[in-house]
């Protein structure tokens, strides 16, 4: 007996075959990675599955239920659409036919024509399957059978991750792997290929009898890692093959072993555990190198490797970062590296230790509003070739910061009526070797500059700032300022140290005041007048604003004699940036002094057709007192800076920006009398297809006491060149005009898709006082969702 009701939408309660039908399909597919509980738990408990179809028939004879025309089911987030679906409780299988189509509540998506399969979701069979998933992988194949509810056979399927061409659907992807069996355990979570071939733009590229991979969606498995492959000229061709041991959700171990063809076999092993409020790791390599000749330079120095001749010198390196969570505003970390010589990490591309300055701390730091706390021990790791005339150096120069803290804090409400900051900085270091700078290398009594003292010193310093803005009927910005400044230190020098010091006291012919303890302060008053005006056009506006600024100060304490070590302000620049800063070095361990005005105009523009123009142009005037730049500290850090005088050199900066991508900047330093170019910098740049460049002009006038002998030239440039739709060619180069050596050059060439990625370079960098060149070649093939191949990413960042 057959019933036939015609419904636009019928609700059936406790059809729970049908409603299964959603929960066997899906898992059938290896490219999920969920299994039948996997699909119960996605169902939320009581969910009711909802039917549309044009027709029902119950045949009550056949114990069949059959949904006809225009089928869609809907259960628990999950949606089937068909034309024709039928479950016969005799054998108790579903058929769901005419262009099915299910969406799991993941967003997977997969086609068919047939499926069949059993009740217990154990076994099926599925008829010209394609898949979509959620992260746009796709599946096709003949047909698909599912056994015993864990094993998954696609037959004469093909995997890819490329999205097919909307306008020739039929054209080849990228790549794409074509196989007789595709097999997924859905226990080991693995997929496996049997005759396979790996299509590249539809061209065979290669033969792979039977290769495995973790299932797409697993994201930790225990297996071999794409392997990689480098060019260094002193290492050789290298290989590298890494080995993922998985060994629980919350920690694993990589193991690599990599062969150099001129150094032989280097090991590491990196173990990563994560908790709850945060995680660490720890990674070690080492190394016996086949032909430690390969590092000597012209002077006959190993730089990299001791002894010259040593077959089997050892170089190796531990290092290990962590970051934890103490709660929701500290944390708690550190990041340490622990090398035989100061250039290993670098020299054989260790990852995440390779950087050319590495700075091993341990620190604890706090964030709350507009509140900052930081201390922290560090150790400075300078990795570059050892000097010629210093071959035994292992970086006992760099100190110990033991410890750095910075402490800032600005109150949430504003104190007679305006903004008042706190700011405290302390550090203590230890040094263990001299270092010093040598006008004549033969000539040790020749001491130009002492950057470090052998020993140790300390210091604290405290500061106070307020500063409220008013302004007048005539648009006048007056802002006032009050600051407070206090510290106090020690030194304890050897007596090597204090040898140097008097040595460059002398050469230059001033005190040696070096201090064993020292207390000192500043309290600055200053005005800041600031009145901008703006000009309107029809198609622009321009705003001008004359500024100025007037610090009132004492002279700065112990100045003018080598009294007090310069360890964090050695980096000085007085350009347009810095015009007007109140204290205009880089660190604490000097401050500015005396009575002193800054004087510029500032300008900006903005036009209608999108462009925009700014400009800067002014000078610096000592009014009063001693002259903090004039008076040589342990580094003569304001020697020829510009400001050693009372009037100051000119600074000024020119700059535009277009809407086509097209941008540049002018600044210099101009001689206060003569208005000679002392420091000029030339930038411009274009960002746009087909192509991309950028250019950029230096020149520093030579810094004697500074420790620049002579004038600085370098330009450097760089280019991309869109060849096509995916295509590109780009390279840079460098080139000291002084010493008229081209530094470093590179060129690459890049294809890139949503899918894969090819990119290679070759990269050349050369040592300005050997003239000795150091080759590197890089490439790297990446696949969508199987992964990596080729070199590390230093191989390319000379390039890019």
């Amino acid at each position: 007996m057959r019933i036939h009701r015609q419904a636009g939408l019928a609700r059936l309660y406790g059809a729970s075959a049908l409603a299964c039908l959603l929960a066997c399909v899906v898992p059938s597919i290896p490219a999920f990675a969920q299994d039948i509980s996997d699909m119960a738990a996605d169902v939320p408990a009581g969910s009711q599955m909802l039917l549309a179809a044009d027709t029902l028939v119950y045949d009550n004879d056949n114990q069949t239920v059959t949904a006809v025309g225009g089928v869609q089911i809907d259960y628990g987030g999950n949606r089937l659409v068909a034309q024709r679906v039928e479950y016969n409780r005799n054998t108790k299988r579903l058929v769901a036919s005419g262009n099915v189509e299910v969406v799991n509540s993941d967003g997977t998506k997969i086609y068919s024509q047939h499926v069949d399969i059993t009740d217990d979701f154990a076994d099926g069979f599925v008829n010209a399957l394609r898949v979509e998933t959620v992260d746009k992988a796709y599946f096709a194949a003949e047909s698909a059978e599912r056994m015993g509810g864990v094993l998954t056979t696609f037959h004469n399927g093909v995997y890819t991750a490329c999205e097919p061409c909307e306008d020739k659907p039929d054209k080849a992807p990228t790549w794409r792997i074509k196989a007789r069996k595709i097999i997924w355990n859905g226990e080991k979570k693995t997929v496996r290929f049997e005759n396979s071939n790996f299509e590249f733009f539809g061209f065979p590229l290669a033969y792979l009898p039977a290769f495995e991979i973790a299932d797409p969606t697993v994201k930790r498995k225990s297996g071999f890692l794409i392997p990689g492959i480098s060019y260094k000229s002193d290492l050789g061709v290298g290989v590298k093959v890494p080995y993922y041991f998985a060994l629980s959700p919350t920690y694993d171990l990589t193991v690599t072993g990599s062969g150099y063809t001129k150094q032989g076999f280097l090991g590491e092993a990196e173990w990563r555990q994560r908790f709850n409020n945060g995680q660490y790791s720890l990674k070690i390599a080492g190394i016996r190198q086949v032909d430690p000749d390969e590092f000597i330079d012209s002077d006959g120095h190993n730089v990299d490797s001791g002894a010259a001749g040593d077959p089997n010198k050892f170089r190796g390196m531990m290092g290990t970062k962590g970051q934890f969570a103490i709660n929701p505003r500290w944390d708690f970390g550190w990041d340490v590296l622990l090398q035989t010589d100061k250039n290993f990490s670098r020299t054989y591309a260790i990852e995440d230790f390779n950087d050319s300055v590495h700075r091993s701390s341990i620190y604890l730091t706090g964030l709350n509003g507009r509140n900052y706390f930081d201390v922290r021990a560090m150790r400075f790791e300078v990795q570059e070739e050892t000097l010629s005339d210093d071959p035994t150096a292992r970086g006992g120069k760099q100190p110990w910061v033991l410890p750095s803290l910075d402490y800032a804090y600005i109150p949430d409400m504003a104190v007679g009526g305006g903004q008042l900051s706190f700011n405290v900085n302390a550090q203590a270091i230890s040094r263990d070797r001299l270092d010093r700078v040598l006008a004549d290398p033969n000539n040790a009594a020749s001491v130009t500059s002492v950057r470090g003292i052998e020993g140790q010193s300390g210091r604290l310093t405290a500061e106070a700032e307020w500063k409220r803005t008013f302004t007048t009927d005539g648009g006048l910005l007056l802002t006032p300022l009050l600051a407070l400044r206090g510290e106090a230190g020690y030194v304890n020098a050897s007596s090597g140290s204090l040898n140097a010091i008097n040595q460059m006291a002398s050469n230059l012919g001033v005190d040696d005041d070096m201090r064993s303890s020292l207390a000192r302060f500043m309290a600055t008053a200053g005005l800041e007048m600031r009145w901008p005006v703006l000009f309107s056009s029809t198609s622009s506006s321009h705003i001008f604003e004359p500024m100025a600024q007037v610090f009132v100060r004492p002279n700065e304490q112990y100045v003018g004699g080598l009294a007090v070590p310069n360890e964090d302000a050695q980096s000085f620049v007085f350009d347009a940036t810095t015009l007007f800063e109140r204290d205009k070095f880089s660190g604490y361990d000097r401050l500015e002094g005396g009575t002193r005005a800054n004087v510029g105009l500032r300008y900006s523009g903005a036009y209608d057709n999108g462009w925009s123009t700014n400009a800067l142009f002014g000078q610096s005037y000592q009014l009063d007192g001693q002259n903090s730049f004039a008076a040589p500290d342990l580094v003569n850090v304001g020697a020829d800076s510009g400001l050693e005088t009372a009037t100051s050199d000119y600074v000024g900066l020119v700059g535009f920006n277009s809407p086509s991508g097209l941008s540049g900047s002018i600044s210099g330093r101009f001689d206060e009398q003569s208005f000679e170019v002392r420091r000029a910098e030339v930038k411009a740049a274009y960002s746009g297809l087909p192509i991309s460049f950028s250019a950029k002009y230096a020149f520093i006038q030579a810094q004697p006491l500074y420790g620049f002998t002579t004038d600085r030239h370098e330009v450097t440039l760089g280019a991309s060149t869109q060849l096509a739709e995916n295509w590109r060619v780009f390279g840079t180069g460098t080139y000291d005009l002084e010493q008229s050596v081209l530094v470093k050059d590179g060129v690459g060439f890049a294809y890139s898709d949503s899918c894969f990625t090819y990119l290679m370079t070759f990269s050349e960098s050369r040592d300005l006082s050997t003239k000795e060149v150091s080759q590197n070649i890089g490439f790297n093939l990446s696949f969508r969702t199987l992964g990596d191949f080729g070199s590390t990413q230093s191989s390319f960042n000379a390039v890019q």
